[in-house]
Formats: structure tokens, sequence, C-alpha cells
């Protein structure tokens, strides 16, 4: 499909993700509204790694849900930022601007719900049950306060960053179940990275952080500061044995079978995140300690959001993302891509883990 101004959908194979097409797409600019409904035009979005787990994922974690596609193709969520181009509801305006979850398509159709000043909820059917952080919308004015930068700042960083505070919460939480050293599977990724920050400012604690990376991102990774040790996948069994647990963001099983085997019952606990080796996810069975479990941000959002309150909790995550972008200054930097072409090339770069560590990808419409 060439560069047209026709509206066009970017959809996946759910069995080969590294399937992908662009076709045109049954939601446009003319498609009719029912009383509520508002229909917004994508204009810019991030993709990351983090975008590839939602892919990986799809299937368990209803990814695939929140924008439907034809039987045995996805689309993946991307989080970014869209106009208002029609309005049914009598509190959003045509004009305006929202922040949040959408698809890689030109436009998408929401049913607008508990509309406030700050934000509304797509409260379309097919969305209904799931996670509540993925269906909320920020509303921002015609003419955002944000610079162009500070917007794709926020659509690269936050949606990892936010993920990165909310482990760094729950472990502290947990007293860091006994261990004192925390070990971080693909430590190149920005989740990791942003962990890792956040982490290293509780060494007063006696917290000590390893990465694991690829022998290509080694140098990288350690330049950042952020780490204590840095090793790479090949080294695992010359990790100090001490007690430990270990954040999976790379969704391994052969790593992490390895870390469990190397550790055994100094392992003190498993947590799984990501999947950005996603051809090596899978179940490992019978593995020596700890029985890793799955941590969804979204869940933790809402327990802290009725711990703190929705504006002290939005204040510390916005707060955090200021002084991560602020502490990632130097080496941190945005590539702007434009065009279906790009798209696709730029999906299959972040497919097979050729981003490097220090871009983050967005996409203009």
């Amino acid at each position: 499909m060439s560069d047209t101004g026709m509206a066009w959908d970017f959809q996946v194979s759910k069995g080969d993700l590294h399937k992908s097409e662009i076709v045109p797409s049954a939601t446009t600019a003319d498609t009719e509204l029912k009383d509520g409904d508002i229909l917004v035009k994508v204009e810019r979005f991030a993709f990351t790694s983090n975008n590839i787990t939602y892919a990986a994922y799809g299937d368990a974690m209803k990814y695939w849900t929140f924008f439907p596609a034809p039987e045995g193709w996805g689309r993946i969520p991307v989080w970014g930022y869209a106009q208002v181009v029609q309005s049914k509801h009598p509190d959003v305006n045509v004009g305006e601007r929202l922040f949040g979850y959408f698809p890689m398509s030109s436009y998408l159709k929401i049913e607008a719900s508990r509309v406030k000043p700050d934000a509304l909820v797509d409260a379309s059917a097919h969305r209904a049950g799931l996670a509540p952080a993925y269906n909320k919308y920020t509303r921002l004015p015609a003419a955002s306060a944000l610079d162009a930068r500070a917007e794709d700042n926020n659509a690269v960083l936050w949606p990892l960053l936010i993920t990165s505070f909310l482990i760094d919460d729950f472990l502290d939480e947990k007293g860091f179940f006994g261990a004192k050293r925390v070990i971080l599977s693909s430590a190149s990724s920005k989740t990791s990275l942003g962990l890792a920050w956040a982490l290293a400012k509780r060494r007063a604690q006696g917290i000590k952080v390893v990465g694991l990376t690829s022998a290509a991102s080694r140098d990288f990774v350690k330049s950042t500061g952020w780490y204590d040790e840095v090793l790479s996948y090949d080294d695992i069994e010359k990790a100090t044995l001490d007690d430990a647990l270990f954040v999976d963001m790379a969704g391994s099983i052969e790593t992490r079978s390895r870390i469990h085997h190397h550790f055994g019952d100094k392992l003190k606990f498993s947590l799984v995140v990501g999947g950005t080796h996603w051809e090596e996810g899978g179940r490992a069975s019978d593995l020596p300690g700890p029985h890793p479990e799955f941590f969804f941000a979204p869940d933790r959002i809402v327990k802290r959001n009725k711990d703190w309150g929705r504006e002290e909790f939005d204040a510390r995550t916005q707060g955090a993302l200021k002084e991560f972008v602020t502490a990632a200054s130097g080496w941190f930097g945005i590539e702007e891509k434009k065009g279906q072409a790009e798209i696709a090339k730029a999906y299959a770069a972040v497919l097979n883990g050729k981003c490097p560590p220090d871009k983050g990808y967005i996409f203009l419409m």
C-alpha cells in the first residue's frame, strides 16, 4: 500500500510476528459516530521493545483485544498522541488532543465515558474488563503546553519508566525479599535502564545492581553508571553467589533457567516483566529456587492510586520521569520516522533487536 491520504492499519500475524502488512482501514475520517463517540486522528506515537512485549503476550495478556483485527492478525498497541476530528460527546471538542494507548493506525473511534477535565475513558464494549490504565486518555489543549521534544520523551519513556518506578516501589515494599543484589536481564532496554537508575539511588541501603546484556551492548550499559556489575549472557555462571533476586525483562527461558540453576536457594525472588527476547519465550518448569511471578504494571497502578490517591501517584511518576530524562540526557536521543515504509522498517529493526539502546523511535503520521 502506498503513502496516500487513505486511512490505514498496520497489522502483524499473530502466528509469526515477522509477517506484517499495511492495509486500508475500516475506520476513516468519515466514520459515522453514535452519541457519546469521538473520532481521533493519530498524530505521533512511540515504538520500543515494550511494544514487542505487547505482541509477544498478545493473547495471554489480552493486548490484542484493545484494537480488533481480522482473524489471525493483530494490531500492536502504542503510546502516543491524537487529535479529535469528530465529536458526538457534548464535553469533548474537535481540536482537542489526547495522550494514551492507540493502534498503529490512522484513526481510532472512542466511546467517551467518565469524561473529566483532564481525562476520559474508552468504554467500547470490546475493551470492557481490560486494564483501566490502558483505557484512560489524558486530555490536552489544542495547543499543547508541551513542546515536541517533551512530548516525544513522554511517549517513548513514560510507559517504560512507570513500569521501572512500579517495580522499584514493589521491591522496596517487600524489603527486596532479603536480597541485596538485583539482577536485571536485557540491561540495555529502557525499562531495565529506568529500574537500574531507580535502584542506583538505593546504594545507601546496600542494594547492588547487576546487568545482563549482550557483548555488543556491554560497554554502553557500563557507561550509564547505574549498574554495579555488568555481565554478558555468556558469563551468567560467573555471577557472585550472594542472596539475589532476578528481574527478567528479556523473557528468555534459557537465561531464566541458567539464573535459577546458578543461584539455587540463594535466589530469593524471580520476577518476569517483559519479553525483549520474545522468540526464546515460553514456560520453564521444575526450576530450582522460587517460582517466577509475573509483574503486571496496571495492577500495581490500581493499588497505588488507591493507596496514594491519583494526584499523588501522578506527581510521583511525573517527577520520576523528569529526573530520568535529565539523568539520561547525555546519551538518550529521539529518532523521528515518517511514512509507512519507515514504520515497517523500524518495526522489523525493533523486533529483531536492532534498535540502538540509546535511541527511541517516534513515528509522525
